[in-house]
């Protein structure tokens, strides 16, 4: 008797957990069914180039880099943490990368500058400011002031402590003792005859 209640309970619970196995590789096979679909899409020509329509498209573009919370952070994190500032002033104290940021630097300023003394504009309002005799008044007296020649100073103590002039009179000196080294040898040579 104990069999026969036992068993429709035994069925009540079997046939559910049997159901629920093979609704799970159902939707397993869908699912790898739909990805082998998705990639063979994908390597279509046709998908090839649904696909860079979609990066080519501008809009697209824009709210995916803008709202994009990973490069935000990564930016913050960079540029603005007390981190990034460390990881900064190391990098700016390595000579070889402040000289290759300046020169990047240097190049896009170049061209900004180029551009504008191009403009005719531009070159107008800048000959009628250095034309003006006021302008001409307050320059010479702002040459000859103390706060002139302090700014003087420091504009000349920046430029020796810029990467790209020290890498200049780096370069200029080792120059300069390749050639002392090569006269003394010369001369050495000489006295020896």
């Amino acid at each position: 008797m104990k069999k026969t209640i036992m068993l429709p309970f035994l069925a009540l619970f079997l046939i559910p957990l049997g159901c629920s196995t093979q609704a799970e590789n159902v939707g397993e096979l869908k699912y790898e069914e739909t990805k082998k679909m998705v990639t063979d899409i994908l390597k279509t020509d046709e998908g090839k180039q649904a696909v860079k329509e979609l990066l080519a498209d501008e809009q697209f573009k824009t709210s995916f880099i803008m709202d994009n919370q990973t490069v935000t952070k990564a930016i913050e994190d960079t540029l603005v943490s007390n981190k990034g500032k460390e990881f900064w002033k190391k990098a700016f104290e390595d000579p070889a990368f402040a000289e290759t940021f300046a020169k990047s630097m240097r190049t896009e300023t170049e061209k900004l500058l180029k551009s504008l003394m191009k403009d005719p504009e531009y070159r107008g309002m800048m000959m009628e400011v250095l034309r003006d005799p006021e302008m001409e008044k307050e320059l010479s007296d702002l040459m000859k002031s103390n706060e002139y020649r302090e700014h003087l100073k420091q504009l000349i103590t920046e430029t020796m402590e810029s990467p790209l002039f020290q890498a200049k009179l780096q370069d200029l000196i080792i120059r300069s003792a390749e050639s002392i080294r090569k006269e003394n040898q010369d001369g050495a040579s000489n006295n020896t005859q």
